[in-house]
């Protein structure tokens, strides 16, 4: 059973996420906050495998609550989806930056949301790939210059290639057609690059690749 955590200021939000994942077989809402300090009480409390978190939120917000959870090490297997009103949110890419699994606009489709929560959990790929891809390049594009970083250099030629392909938003399975390997194979790399790298998941190996300039915004591979 994959538990949630919602964490919105806004009741009618929580409610209506709440209606829909409690109706699935294998989701249920562990709990709600409707701030970031009290987000950040419950995740320690109820260790939920996700959070669906608000980036506007009174007392904390999201992306301090989000910083909180991630650097926690006894909250290393909770997962946090930011929530945003507007695709290009200008905390977005911090917020994932920061540790956050993805993101998801409020006004998803519920079968988006679902696949979302599920996707997550499971680590396979990453939410929302092409709206997540154009948005990490947009704020990449904005930073500074991307640099190779001495990081890079533990990985093989093969995970390097992987990466870049995680970078632009491919899934293991495409990533197996595109190098006509397994998705097992694909998933080893994938699995191999992150652990090189301290990456808490494929978001964080997103931005890596784009920070370090083994991806450019406008790629394509």
């Amino acid at each position: 059973m994959i538990r949630v955590l919602l964490a919105d200021d806004q009741s009618l939000v929580r409610a209506g996420f709440r209606a829909l994942l409690d109706a699935q077989g294998d989701i249920e809402v562990a709990g709600e906050a409707a701030d970031g300090a009290e987000a950040l009480r419950r995740v320690r409390e109820l260790r939920p495998d996700v959070v669906l978190m608000d980036i506007r939120m009174p007392l904390l917000d999201g992306l301090a609550a989000t910083r909180e959870i991630t650097a926690d090490p006894g909250l290393d297997g909770v997962r946090v989806v930011m929530l945003t009103t507007f695709e290009l949110d200008e905390y977005v890419f911090e917020a994932i930056r920061s540790g956050a699994s993805g993101f998801l606009v409020k006004h998803t489709e519920p079968d988006e949301l679902l696949r979302a929560v599920r996707a997550v959990v499971a680590g396979d790929a990453l939410l929302s790939p092409g709206v997540t891809r154009r948005l990490i390049a947009e704020f990449a594009s904005r930073s500074k210059s991307p640099e190779h970083t001495t990081a890079l250099s533990g990985l093989t030629d093969r995970e390097r290639e992987v990466m870049a392909l995680v970078g632009i938003g491919l899934t293991n399975e495409e990533i197996a057609r595109r190098l006509v390997v397994s998705p097992l194979t694909a998933k080893t790399h994938v699995s191999r690059a992150m652990v090189k790298l301290g990456a808490r998941d494929r978001a964080q190996l997103v931005v890596l690749a784009y920070e370090t300039g083994l991806v450019r915004p406008g790629w394509l591979g």
